[in-house]
């Protein structure tokens, strides 16, 4: 595969066609000397329980993935840090406040958007909520917004891959 840098052809900093390979991460601008690292995307997911030991998992209503399950989460925004971010997404997609976060790991992934790849670094975290369950809904990139036991979850109706990854190994530590 190649590296996303050599879609690159311009200069970010003056727009300079001499924007050229520097290393193996990196391109250089021979006119103004700008050295751009290309780094992977920074971005959130949510394992939610509630008191059923069920957890929260929205079907997806976009590309990529569309219509397979997945868990609340998506990419943390600039200035904000990725825990706040995992509570944003959570409280877009369902609806729900989370009150505390905890970092569990952290998987790389490849993302199509428009063509695209993105890389990222998919952050999981255990989140706890505030307020009642029932109050969650299926909102912004969910289509529908499910509670299941982890023992009738199948990783392979996860259409992304850091996803199916990251909750086949939640499910094989039994992370709640």
């Amino acid at each position: 595969m190649s590296h996303p840098l050599e879609l690159f052809h311009f200069c970010p900093k003056c727009g300079s066609p001499h924007f050229v390979e520097h290393n193996g991460k990196s391109k250089c601008c021979e006119d103004c000397g700008f050295t751009y690292y290309f780094n992977p995307s920074a971005a959130t997911v949510a394992l939610i329980e509630n008191e059923k030991g069920e957890w929260c998992v929205v079907r997806r209503a976009k590309e990529p993935a569309k219509g397979t399950l997945d868990l609340p989460g998506g990419f943390s925004d600039c200035y904000e840090t990725s825990e706040e971010g995992v509570r944003r997404e959570v409280r877009e997609e369902t609806g729900l406040e989370v009150s505390e976060v905890e970092f569990l790991f952290s998987i790389p992934n490849l993302y199509e958007y428009s063509g695209f790849t993105v890389h990222t670094i998919d952050m999981f975290y255990r989140c706890r909520l505030l307020g009642n369950v029932l109050d969650a809904h299926a909102a912004d990139d969910a289509a529908e917004l499910l509670w299941i036991h982890p023992s009738r979850l199948n990783p392979e109706d996860f259409g992304l891959r850091s996803i199916r990854k990251g909750v086949e190994r939640l499910l094989n530590k039994g992370a709640f």
